[in-house]
């Protein structure tokens, strides 16, 4: 059993990986800001439930360095899994500055704050769309896109962060459009589904003509535990993997599918590509699978699994 730390812990993806972390027998704890990015009671409500399962989210921010150096050197976790971060691509162009200090200072103490507690494994999240720009599927041994966004930029920092850091193991996970129960308020899936319901517009940018290797939750956590189980084991050098679903999703299709499962047309508002946006995304996964990955879970399995709990979390008929 292995004493394991979840920054971020009140997230989305963490709400689900720390009870699959907790099920593979090891302890859990985390920490999480509770920032208004999106609605806090969200997170909250995770937050509930992981306490529940006495897995405790106390609030902490990676701003404030005393504090997360004194957490760390007390409890002495053998493993690092850094989820914390301000998300949303599009909303990063609107205020970069949380997104550096949040984002790229606040890893910056991460790494301090390890160093001086002697935590040699630090597992971490990036984002496919560091990879903007590459002939796709997008695969890790490329270098690095043109960043089309402050998210992104702050993301490819990170993996630069701890490539450069002294601490021994530091393993980077690129993300692709992650989706499932216990969302994300601002993306997409959760947001069509929402306006869907209240019968009002959704807003397909590109004109509808978008690409995404969409990921449910249960695989991405499946990725990410093989890697966390590797890294525990051995001396994981400084290395970078892909999570993804590796199958390319038109949006009108993804769109089709929520329509399906609500039983509802959408009213589909076309509108200009956003400049923080990448066209398609696609992942090459083969680094992974060599480690036993294998994304098991359907775009339509996926939706249908989400609304299922949308219309339980809400209320909705």
């Amino acid at each position: 059993m292995a004493k394991i730390c979840i920054t971020g812990g009140a997230g989305f993806i963490a709400f689900h990986l720390a009870q699959k972390l907790q099920e593979n027998g090891h302890a859990v704890y985390g920490f999480d800001n509770f920032n208004d990015y999106y609605d806090p009671s969200l997170k909250r409500a995770r937050q509930q439930k992981l306490a529940e399962k006495t897995i405790p989210i106390v609030e902490m921010d990676l701003k404030d360095p005393e504090n997360l150096s004194e957490y760390m050197s007390h409890h002495k976790f053998d493993l690092i899994m850094h989820l914390a971060a301000y998300a949303g691509v599009r909303h990063s162009m609107v205020e970069p500055e949380k997104y550096i200090q949040n984002n790229v200072v606040g890893t910056h103490n991460l790494i301090e704050a390890c160093w001086d507690a002697d935590i040699e494994k630090v597992v971490y999240a990036s984002t496919s769309c560091v990879m903007a720009g590459n002939p796709l599927p997008w695969n890790e041994s490329e270098k690095l896109g043109y960043q089309l966004n402050p998210y992104g930029y702050t993301k490819a920092t990170n993996e630069s962060q701890f490539m450069a850091s002294t601490i021994p193991t530091t393993v980077g996970l690129r993300f692709f459009t992650v989706y499932g129960p216990w969302g994300r308020p601002d993306m997409a899936l959760f947001d069509f589904t929402r306006k869907i319901i209240a019968d009002k517009e959704i807003d397909l940018f590109n004109y509808g003509d978008m690409i995404r290797d969409f990921t449910y939750v249960d695989d991405i956590v499946q990725g990410i535990c093989i890697i966390i189980e590797k890294s525990l084991k051995d001396n994981f050098a400084k290395e970078i993997y892909n999570i993804g679903n590796g199958r390319q999703v038109q949006l009108m299709d993804f769109v089709e599918n929520i329509e399906k499962q609500l039983g509802r047309t959408a009213k589909k508002n076309l509108v200009p590509k956003h400049p923080a946006d990448t066209h398609a995304t696609w992942s090459d996964t083969t680094k992974l699978q060599a480690l036993g990955y294998k994304a098991e879970t359907s775009i339509e399995l996926g939706v249908e699994k989400f609304v299922e709990w949308y219309k339980s979390y809400y209320g909705v008929n």
